[in-house]
């Protein structure tokens, strides 16, 4: 039996297919509780009888109730970034499925080897160009809880997003530590993509099916008027003063 390599190789196009595959239809062996967390997630390893590879188990079951995300459905939001990333070709985003498992219906994520003294905060001098990307997708997923530590560097150097759940919200909830391109333009390769996603939204695509089965209607609105806004303006907003718009903690 041969071990998936954790850190999947996105220059071959059949690498992702083959993991998703993998985690969509393994068997599912639970490793340990994943201590720290506000909601009940475990390590798992997922085996196909060729191939096997660890990975992230989030059940639908132990999510944490929170008032203003309707229960249940971070699990559905973990996959629906993972398709918005793979259609707009970043950022990474570790391979993400929805399936039944050992507690339930929950997402299952490709587990990735990372250093664990790596953050936002470590990272930012060094490789600063390669967040643009990470934020301009967090405005997209109006993501509510972009931490420092929801950023991973694999062995090969490569950064992966984590922890995606409290995104698409219709409501504007963007709440992240990444403000270092406020006022900047959006690079014009990445209105492109901005376009192309938006193109597939209006249209009956595949990409809109998969949505349709992880967002309400008024999400997949909202993401469409967040897209609209970005391509017109062309600049990375300046955070709202008159709202919280850091996580805390921070980390």
């Amino acid at each position: 039996m041969s071990q998936v390599d954790t850190q999947p190789a996105y220059e071959d196009p059949a690498t992702p297919g083959r993991i998703v595959e993998l985690l969509s239809q393994g068997e599912v062996t639970l490793l340990g509780q994943i201590p720290w967390s506000s909601n009940v997630i475990f390590l798992t390893n997922v085996d196909d009888g060729d191939l096997s590879t660890l990975a992230i188990y989030k059940p639908r079951r132990g999510e944490t109730p929170l008032w203003d995300f309707p229960h249940g459905t971070l699990c559905l939001r973990e996959v629906a970034a993972y398709v918005v990333s793979r259609s707009l070709g970043w950022p990474l985003i570790p391979p993400t499925v929805l399936r039944d498992g050992p507690h339930g219906p929950g997402a299952l994520q490709l587990y990735i080897d990372a250093d664990p003294r790596a953050s936002y905060f470590t990272l930012r001098e060094e490789r600063l160009p390669d967040l643009l990307p990470l934020a301009l997708f967090d405005l997209v997923a109006n993501n509510a809880d972009r931490k420092g530590g929801h950023l991973l560097l694999d062995q090969g150097g490569r950064m992966w997003a984590i922890d995606n759940a409290l995104t698409f919200h219709p409501a504007p909830k963007l709440r992240t530590v990444i403000w270092d391109f406020a006022g900047d333009s959006i690079p014009d390769e990445y209105q492109d993509d901005l376009r192309q996603l938006w193109d597939g939204l209006a249209c009956k695509s595949a990409l809109g099916q998969a949505l349709n089965k992880l967002l309400a209607k008024d999400e997949i609105g909202a993401l469409q008027v967040r897209l609209r806004t970005l391509l017109e303006s062309t600049v990375f907003p300046h955070p709202d003063p008159s709202c919280r718009q850091v996580p805390w903690p921070m980390l």
